[in-house]
Protein backbone atom coordinates (compact mmCIF):
# COMPACT_ATOMS: atom_id res chain seq x y z
CA UNK A 1 0.00 0.00 0.00
CA UNK A 2 1.23 3.48 -0.90
CA UNK A 3 1.24 6.32 1.63
CA UNK A 4 -1.23 8.37 -0.40
CA UNK A 5 -3.74 5.53 -0.32
CA UNK A 6 -3.30 4.80 3.37
CA UNK A 7 -3.48 8.42 4.55
CA UNK A 8 -6.05 9.91 2.19
CA UNK A 9 -6.87 13.54 2.98
CA UNK A 10 -3.96 13.89 5.38
CA UNK A 11 -1.54 13.09 2.56
CA UNK A 12 -3.35 15.24 0.00
CA UNK A 13 -3.49 18.29 2.26
CA UNK A 14 0.02 18.09 3.72
CA UNK A 15 2.21 21.13 3.00
CA UNK A 16 5.27 20.41 5.14
CA UNK A 17 7.75 17.91 3.64
CA UNK A 18 8.30 16.33 7.05
CA UNK A 19 4.61 15.42 7.26
CA UNK A 20 4.81 13.33 4.12
CA UNK A 21 8.15 11.92 5.22
CA UNK A 22 6.50 10.63 8.41
CA UNK A 23 3.53 9.19 6.52
CA UNK A 24 5.88 7.36 4.16
CA UNK A 25 7.84 5.84 7.03
CA UNK A 26 4.65 4.88 8.90
CA UNK A 27 3.24 3.22 5.78
CA UNK A 28 6.44 1.33 5.02
CA UNK A 29 6.64 0.01 8.60
CA UNK A 30 2.86 -0.28 9.08
CA UNK A 31 3.25 1.47 12.41
CA UNK A 32 2.04 4.79 13.78
CA UNK A 33 4.11 4.37 16.92
CA UNK A 34 6.64 6.82 18.30
CA UNK A 35 8.71 5.32 21.10
CA UNK A 36 9.36 7.66 24.03
CA UNK A 37 12.88 6.45 24.72
CA UNK A 38 13.22 7.90 28.21
CA UNK A 39 16.50 6.23 29.05
CA UNK A 40 19.36 7.90 30.91
CA UNK A 41 22.29 5.95 29.47
CA UNK A 42 23.57 5.61 25.95
CA UNK A 43 23.76 1.82 26.26
CA UNK A 44 20.10 1.72 27.29
CA UNK A 45 19.14 3.78 24.25
CA UNK A 46 21.17 1.63 21.85
CA UNK A 47 19.67 -1.57 23.21
CA UNK A 48 16.13 -0.21 22.97
CA UNK A 49 16.45 1.00 19.39
CA UNK A 50 17.93 -2.29 18.22
CA UNK A 51 15.13 -4.24 19.92
CA UNK A 52 12.10 -2.26 18.78
CA UNK A 53 13.36 -0.39 15.71
CA UNK A 54 11.46 -2.57 13.22
CA UNK A 55 8.10 -1.82 14.86
CA UNK A 56 8.19 1.96 15.34
CA UNK A 57 8.18 4.93 13.00
CA UNK A 58 9.75 7.57 15.22
CA UNK A 59 11.90 7.87 18.29
CA UNK A 60 11.21 10.55 20.94
CA UNK A 61 14.29 11.63 22.84
CA UNK A 62 15.21 13.88 25.74
CA UNK A 63 18.87 14.42 24.96
CA UNK A 64 19.50 16.29 28.21
CA UNK A 65 18.43 13.26 30.30
CA UNK A 66 21.45 11.19 29.22
CA UNK A 67 23.95 10.86 32.08
CA UNK A 68 26.85 9.67 29.90
CA UNK A 69 26.11 11.71 26.78
CA UNK A 70 28.99 12.55 24.44
CA UNK A 71 28.84 14.06 20.95
CA UNK A 72 30.52 10.99 19.46
CA UNK A 73 28.13 8.52 21.08
CA UNK A 74 25.13 10.58 20.02
CA UNK A 75 26.27 10.67 16.39
CA UNK A 76 26.55 6.89 16.46
CA UNK A 77 23.12 6.59 18.07
CA UNK A 78 21.53 8.78 15.39
CA UNK A 79 23.15 6.64 12.70
CA UNK A 80 21.61 3.51 14.23
CA UNK A 81 18.21 5.23 14.33
CA UNK A 82 18.52 6.14 10.66
CA UNK A 83 19.48 2.57 9.80
CA UNK A 84 16.11 1.56 11.24
CA UNK A 85 14.41 4.31 9.19
CA UNK A 86 13.28 6.22 12.28
CA UNK A 87 12.45 9.89 12.51
CA UNK A 88 14.15 11.46 15.52
CA UNK A 89 11.85 13.63 17.60
CA UNK A 90 13.51 15.70 20.34
CA UNK A 91 10.86 16.52 22.91
CA UNK A 92 12.53 19.76 23.98
CA UNK A 93 9.32 21.77 24.48
CA UNK A 94 10.91 25.05 23.42
CA UNK A 95 9.11 28.05 24.92
CA UNK A 96 11.31 31.12 24.54
CA UNK A 97 11.22 33.90 21.95
CA UNK A 98 12.17 33.05 18.38
CA UNK A 99 15.77 34.23 18.47
CA UNK A 100 16.61 32.41 21.70
CA UNK A 101 14.87 29.24 20.52
CA UNK A 102 16.89 29.40 17.32
CA UNK A 103 20.08 29.57 19.38
CA UNK A 104 18.94 26.75 21.67
CA UNK A 105 18.69 24.50 18.62
CA UNK A 106 22.49 24.82 18.44
CA UNK A 107 24.67 24.81 21.54
CA UNK A 108 26.33 21.74 22.97
CA UNK A 109 23.60 19.33 21.82
CA UNK A 110 23.24 20.89 18.34
CA UNK A 111 19.64 19.66 18.08
CA UNK A 112 19.23 21.24 14.63
CA UNK A 113 21.79 18.84 13.13
CA UNK A 114 20.01 15.58 14.02
CA UNK A 115 16.38 16.16 15.01
CA UNK A 116 13.62 15.80 12.44
CA UNK A 117 10.89 17.05 14.78
CA UNK A 118 10.79 19.14 17.96
CA UNK A 119 8.03 20.22 20.33
CA UNK A 120 7.28 23.78 21.36
CA UNK A 121 4.87 25.74 23.50
CA UNK A 122 3.35 28.79 21.83
CA UNK A 123 3.27 30.85 25.02
CA UNK A 124 5.91 33.27 23.67
CA UNK A 125 4.09 33.80 20.36
CA UNK A 126 4.31 32.47 16.79
CA UNK A 127 7.87 33.71 16.18
CA UNK A 128 9.14 30.63 17.99
CA UNK A 129 8.23 28.51 14.96
CA UNK A 130 10.19 30.79 12.63
CA UNK A 131 13.17 30.62 14.99
CA UNK A 132 13.17 26.83 15.07
CA UNK A 133 12.77 26.53 11.31
CA UNK A 134 15.60 29.03 10.78
CA UNK A 135 17.88 26.82 12.88
CA UNK A 136 17.24 23.83 10.63
CA UNK A 137 17.72 25.92 7.49
CA UNK A 138 21.05 27.23 8.79
CA UNK A 139 22.47 23.70 8.54
CA UNK A 140 20.68 22.77 5.32
CA UNK A 141 18.04 20.56 6.89
CA UNK A 142 14.25 20.40 7.06
CA UNK A 143 12.16 19.70 10.14
CA UNK A 144 8.74 20.05 11.67
CA UNK A 145 7.42 21.65 14.86
CA UNK A 146 4.74 20.03 17.00
CA UNK A 147 2.89 22.59 19.13
CA UNK A 148 1.45 21.52 22.47
CA UNK A 149 -2.30 22.02 22.17
CA UNK A 150 -3.24 19.57 24.94
CA UNK A 151 -1.52 17.60 27.67
CA UNK A 152 -2.55 14.37 29.38
CA UNK A 153 -1.17 15.17 32.84
CA UNK A 154 -3.60 16.08 35.62
CA UNK A 155 -3.94 19.76 36.49
CA UNK A 156 -2.12 21.11 33.42
CA UNK A 157 -2.79 24.76 32.56
CA UNK A 158 -3.53 24.40 28.86
CA UNK A 159 -7.04 25.84 28.98
CA UNK A 160 -9.57 25.57 26.15
CA UNK A 161 -8.97 29.20 25.14
CA UNK A 162 -5.22 28.66 25.07
CA UNK A 163 -5.56 25.45 23.08
CA UNK A 164 -7.79 27.19 20.55
CA UNK A 165 -5.24 29.99 20.12
CA UNK A 166 -2.51 27.40 19.56
CA UNK A 167 -4.62 25.67 16.92
CA UNK A 168 -5.61 28.92 15.21
CA UNK A 169 -1.98 30.03 14.94
CA UNK A 170 -0.56 26.61 14.12
CA UNK A 171 -2.82 25.75 11.22
CA UNK A 172 -1.72 28.97 9.48
CA UNK A 173 2.00 28.26 9.89
CA UNK A 174 3.84 26.35 7.17
CA UNK A 175 6.55 25.41 9.68
CA UNK A 176 4.16 23.57 11.98
CA UNK A 177 3.96 19.80 11.48
CA UNK A 178 1.00 19.56 13.81
CA UNK A 179 -0.07 19.40 17.42
CA UNK A 180 0.36 17.34 20.55
CA UNK A 181 -3.07 16.14 21.66
CA UNK A 182 -4.39 14.19 24.62
CA UNK A 183 -4.49 10.49 23.81
CA UNK A 184 -6.09 9.60 27.13
CA UNK A 185 -9.42 11.23 26.23
CA UNK A 186 -10.75 10.22 22.78
CA UNK A 187 -13.64 12.70 22.88
CA UNK A 188 -11.25 15.60 23.44
CA UNK A 189 -9.12 14.23 20.64
CA UNK A 190 -12.08 14.09 18.25
CA UNK A 191 -12.85 17.71 19.05
CA UNK A 192 -9.23 18.70 18.49
CA UNK A 193 -9.24 16.97 15.10
CA UNK A 194 -12.41 18.83 14.15
CA UNK A 195 -10.73 22.15 14.99
CA UNK A 196 -7.41 21.26 13.37
CA UNK A 197 -8.88 20.00 10.08
CA UNK A 198 -7.08 17.67 7.68
CA UNK A 199 -3.86 19.55 6.90
CA UNK A 200 -1.91 19.19 10.16
CA UNK A 201 -0.92 16.12 12.16
CA UNK A 202 -1.92 15.25 15.71
CA UNK A 203 0.52 13.21 17.80
CA UNK A 204 -0.66 11.84 21.12
CA UNK A 205 1.06 10.72 24.29
CA UNK A 206 -1.05 9.32 27.11
CA UNK A 207 -1.83 5.97 25.46
CA UNK A 208 -1.22 2.48 26.78
CA UNK A 209 -2.73 -0.94 26.14
CA UNK A 210 -3.31 -0.95 29.90
CA UNK A 211 -5.56 2.12 30.23
CA UNK A 212 -6.00 4.10 33.46
CA UNK A 213 -3.75 6.10 35.78
CA UNK A 214 0.02 5.96 35.62
CA UNK A 215 2.81 7.56 37.64
CA UNK A 216 3.07 11.24 38.57
CA UNK A 217 -0.37 12.26 37.36
CA UNK A 218 -0.14 10.65 33.92
CA UNK A 219 -3.33 9.17 32.45
CA UNK A 220 -3.57 6.57 29.70
CA UNK A 221 -6.10 5.91 26.97
CA UNK A 222 -6.51 3.11 24.43
CA UNK A 223 -4.07 3.39 21.47
CA UNK A 224 -6.54 2.10 18.86
CA UNK A 225 -9.21 4.56 20.02
CA UNK A 226 -6.70 7.41 19.84
CA UNK A 227 -5.98 6.67 16.17
CA UNK A 228 -9.63 6.28 15.20
CA UNK A 229 -10.40 9.52 17.05
CA UNK A 230 -7.95 11.43 14.86
CA UNK A 231 -4.40 10.88 16.12
CA UNK A 232 -1.73 10.33 13.47
CA UNK A 233 0.92 8.98 15.83
CA UNK A 234 0.76 7.43 19.27
CA UNK A 235 3.66 8.19 21.60
CA UNK A 236 4.35 5.21 23.87
CA UNK A 237 7.01 5.05 26.56
CA UNK A 238 6.91 2.75 29.57
CA UNK A 239 4.25 0.59 27.92
CA UNK A 240 7.05 -0.61 25.64
CA UNK A 241 10.42 -0.05 27.28
CA UNK A 242 9.37 -1.46 30.67
CA UNK A 243 7.81 -4.57 29.16
CA UNK A 244 9.40 -7.98 29.68
CA UNK A 245 9.66 -8.28 25.90
CA UNK A 246 9.77 -4.74 24.41
CA UNK A 247 9.92 -5.96 20.80
CA UNK A 248 6.84 -8.15 21.17
CA UNK A 249 4.84 -5.37 22.82
CA UNK A 250 6.03 -2.77 20.28
CA UNK A 251 4.74 -5.03 17.52
CA UNK A 252 1.34 -5.15 19.27
CA UNK A 253 1.18 -1.35 19.37
CA UNK A 254 2.21 -1.19 15.72
CA UNK A 255 -0.57 -3.55 14.65
CA UNK A 256 -3.19 -1.72 16.72
CA UNK A 257 -2.16 1.69 15.37
CA UNK A 258 -2.00 0.56 11.74
CA UNK A 259 -5.40 -1.12 11.99
CA UNK A 260 -6.76 2.08 13.48
CA UNK A 261 -5.56 4.06 10.48
CA UNK A 262 -7.07 1.59 8.01
CA UNK A 263 -10.38 1.49 9.89
CA UNK A 264 -10.79 5.24 10.07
Amino acid sequence: MQAAEAWGNRWTNAVLPMARRYMEVATEKQSLVCLAADKNTMSGLFQLVVEVGPYIAALKTHVDLIDDWTPEAWVEFCQVAKQHNLLIFEDRKFADIGKISQSQMGGIYDIRSWSDIVTAHLISGPDIVDGLQSAWKSVGREGGVLLLAQMSSRGNLLTEDYSQNVVDNGIQSDGVLGFIGNGSRPEELKDLRRRVGEQKMIWTPGVNIAVGDGEMGQRYGDPYEAITAGSDCIIVGSGIHRADNPAEVAEQYAKLSWQGLLDR
